[in-house]
Order: structure tokens, then C-alpha cells, then sequence
């Protein structure tokens, strides 16, 4: 019997084109596809479906779709969608202009994957025992694979903490930070990649 996520996979365009917005100097964006004026909310939505699009200012032709996708997190942020806690945008601030600011998008977008891939396994898991009578997931307890994830992130900012605690006397700082920081990197990668090695 056919696996339902590679038939799913199969159902997906491969090489769909982004959809190009522009964003013109009234702040309105233009879906060239859909030959539309659309709102950052439309935007929103063709994350959520996983359309990929690109944004273009309109006069001069620059790529701003990293300022719009910021855009749409503040706009939902304002809603009351609170997903960035408030340490973690102090401590992603405090990385611009520093030493670290190279490490910390490649890290980030690592451990984002690694969470969404975790997910989908979650996701996969309950749609295969939907039926079962005795409700039990091979993945074991939802709320303990939620646990772990939040563990990773809280693992991945407090390696990249710029704000040391003030508990922290200068005698117990690391003799070299740097190394530290790199070997925890290493072991990080190594999780992550043990976590993609059993999917494999």
C-alpha cells in the first residue's frame, strides 16, 4: 500500500515559480499572478499553504521580501499571536553587530527545520491512528515531544545568550568563549542531525 505522505508529495507541483507581489509607494502590494491588489494577511495565508512568493519594490526593483515577512510578524504579533517571547527578541537584537551575528541565522533555520520536521512526524503519526480504537501514538506522549522542542530552543538561545546573568562571577566565565560556542554548535548539529538520521 502506497505511503499517504508520498502520494501527498506527489500531488505537489515541483518547480512552481514564486508568486511575484509589488509593493508600490502607497504601501499596496500586487499579485502579478492573481492580477490583484492583496493585504499582508493574504500574505500570511500563502505561508500558512506553503506558497513561496517574492516581494519587489515596485520602483526600484529591490528584493524586500525579508522586510515584508517581518512585516507580517509584527502585524500578527499585534493581533495577540505571541509566539516570539520577549527574552528571545532581547537576545536576537543583541546579536546584530556582533561577533556572532554570521552563526546565528544558519543555526536558527536549522533548528526551525528540525522542530517543523519533528511536527510533521507528530501529525503523520496521528492521521495513521485516527481510527484506532486505543488512541495510542507511536510517538509516544504529544505533550513530552512538545517538551523536547521547547528544550531545543531554550538549549539554542541560551548558548547565543549576549546577556550574561548577572549571578555569573568573571572567575567562571569560559577561558575561551569562542571554543565553548563552537563545541556547543558541534553538538547541536550532531542532535539534529541523529534526529534526521532516524527519519532517514
Amino acid at each position: 500500500m502506497s505511503d499517504p505522505a508520498q502520494i501527498e508529495q506527489a500531488k505537489k507541483p515541483a518547480d512552481v515559480p514564486p508568486v511575484v507581489v509589488k509593493k508600490y509607494a502607497n504601501r499596496r502590494l500586487y499579485n502579478t499572478e492573481s492580477s490583484c491588489y492583496i493585504t499582508l494577511d493574504n500574505l500570511a495565508d500563502m505561508v500558512r499553504e506553503g506558497r513561496d512568493f517574492v516581494v519587489y519594490d515596485a520602483k526600484s526593483g529591490d528584493d524586500i521580501t525579508r522586510s515584508v515577512l517581518t512585516q507580517i510578524i509584527v502585524e500578527e504579533e499585534g493581533k495577540g499571536q505571541n509566539l516570539l517571547p520577549t527574552a528571545f527578541l532581547r537576545q536576537l537584537i543583541g546579536f546584530y553587530g556582533g561577533s556572532m551575528q554570521g552563526l546565528v541565522p544558519p543555526y536558527l533555520d536549522r533548528a526551525m527545520s528540525a522542530f517543523a520536521e519533528q511536527q510533521e512526524q507528530v501529525a503523520a503519526s496521528m492521521q495513521k491512528t485516527m481510527g484506532s480504537m486505543t488512541g495510542l501514538f507511536p510517538f509516544g506522549n504529544l505533550e513530552e515531544v512538545s517538551r523536547q522542542n521547547v528544550a531545543m530552543m531554550e538549549r539554542a538561545m541560551t548558548m547565543f545568550n549576549p546577556f550574561p546573568r548577572a549571578t555569573t562571577k568573571p572567575e567562571e566565565a569560559p577561558a575561551n568563549e569562542t571554543a565553548v560556542l563552537r563545541a556547543e554548535i558541534e553538538r547541536l548539529r550532531a542532535e539534529l542531525d541523529a534526529v534526521k538520521g532516524k527519519k532517514g
